[in-house]
Formats: C-alpha cells, sequence, structure tokens
C-alpha cells in the first residue's frame, strides 16, 4: 500500500525532529522569524552546514522561507507542527487507553489470586 501524503509529510517531521540542532532552530523559530546568521550564531557550524539544517525543515514543512529585501527570514510553520503533536496526542490516547485496560485486568487477576488463597485457608 503506497504511503499517503500524510504519511509522507509526518515521517520527514519526525526525521526532521530527531535532530538536536534542528530542534535548536525550531526552539528558536518558536520565539519568531531569524535570519541564518540569527540562527547559526549559537552553533559553532558553519553557514552552509546551518543551511542544510534548515533545508532539511523546509522540505518537511516545519519552516518556510520568506524574502525582506536582501534577507530571507525563516519562519516556523505551526501548522506542521501541530500536524505532528496531534498524531503523537491520538497515539498517546490509544496507548493509554491500553494501558488502563491491562491495569485492570490485572487488578482483577490479583484480587481473583488472593480470593482463592483466602478459600485456601
Amino acid at each position: 500500500m503506497p504511503a499517503r501524503r500524510s504519511d509522507e509529510g509526518l515521517d520527514a517531521a519526525f526525521a526532521a525532529l530527531a535532530d538536536p540542532t534542528r530542534r535548536a532552530i525550531l526552539s528558536r523559530l518558536a520565539r519568531g522569524d531569524a535570519t541564518v546568521s540569527e540562527l547559526a550564531a549559537p552553533f559553532a557550524m558553519s553557514l552552509p552546514g546551518i543551511s542544510k539544517h534548515l533545508k532539511v525543515l523546509e522540505r518537511s514543512g516545519l519552516i518556510s522561507r520568506g524574502r525582506d529585501a536582501q534577507f530571507r527570514p525563516c519562519h516556523l510553520e505551526v501548522g506542521a507542527l501541530d500536524q505532528t503533536l496531534d498524531w503523537i496526542s491520538m497515539h498517546r490516547q490509544i496507548w493509554n487507553e491500553r494501558f488502563d485496560k491491562l491495569d485492570a485486568h490485572l487488578r482483577d487477576l490479583q484480587s481473583g489470586a488472593k480470593r482463592r488463597r483466602g478459600s485456601e485457608r
């Protein structure tokens, strides 16, 4: 079965988020738009190195780049981040429900074992 476009977007977003430098860039952009030079400042990395990270983030849809005279400020695309968060939240809910059922089942097993031990005395 071929991947849906949203699956490809999620794959790209998670791949982009897997790198600590890219996560730090996104954290900086959460405070507002920034130029490549501003984003590169806290890192011991060349501008081409930062640009490679920005290209990954841009391809994933997590950031966009605009035009402001000679500058190309980077902008956090909150919608793409929200889609990733929605996926995580949905799966978290599913797993929480499964763990709740497992907890209830284990409590039932434990109380049944206690009742059997009590009737053996």
